[in-house]
């Protein structure tokens, strides 16, 4: 029961970093020569706002970040149920109000969820952080004073969150389907006849 309780810890902990992640503006640092609008000359481009001077707005999208919008919306939905299959799995536990085929039936849902969701995340962070060491271009209207390609650009701070997060949501997802694989197995070797299982092997040998 112990990899649970911890795969659910980073399970929850992925889940918090996934949602800061998407909320952070600072996915690229843009480093521009256009100083009159832009003084400090860095502009911060999120998935969802570009932010220069203190000033907020809203940006056109390319691909990579309207993809990345829709996919840690999703997972941070999907990791959400994953958290909830989990915690009703761990009180039906400690309760025992819960029969044990049920339970582990949420676990691994849960651990199955919590990879999923890592891997909706690691798309959009890996394609961000491809873009902006090619130095990819982003066709901003002409009224946010930005080119479409800056004279370099930065990893922002909510990349190595994004990957944190997907690190913690893999240990917690293969925890959990470890742990209770382990359960499952030892469960049917003591369904199954062991002299079943020496009959068939002496079978093999004489093959």
């Amino acid at each position: 029961m112990n990899d649970c309780y911890t795969a659910f810890a980073f399970g929850t902990t992925g889940w918090i970093l996934c949602t800061v992640s998407m909320g952070l503006v600072e996915w690229r640092v843009w480093h521009v020569d256009n100083t009159t609008i832009i003084s400090s000359g860095i502009a911060w481009v999120g998935i969802w706002k570009v932010c220069f001077i203190s000033y907020l707005h809203n940006t056109f999208s390319p691909s990579e970040i309207f993809v990345a919008q829709d996919l840690l919306m999703l997972a941070t939905i999907m990791e959400a149920v994953a958290i909830g299959f989990t915690l009703f799995a761990l009180w039906g536990v400690y309760k025992k109000e819960l029969k044990k085929h049920y339970s582990l039936v949420f676990f691994l849902t849960g651990g199955l969820l919590n990879i999923l969701s890592s891997v909706l995340i690691l798309i959009p962070v890996s394609w961000n952080l491809h873009s902006i060491m090619k130095n990819r271009s982003i066709a901003f209207p002409p009224s946010y004073h930005l080119p479409s390609t800056p004279k370099s650009q930065k990893v922002g701070a909510a990349i190595p969150v994004g990957f944190i997060s997907v690190l913690l949501l893999l240990l917690g997802g293969f925890l959990l389907l470890y742990d209770r694989s382990l359960k499952l197995v030892s469960k049917l070797l003591r369904v199954l006849n062991p002299y079943m299982f020496i009959s068939i092997c002496q079978d093999v040998w004489v093959l």
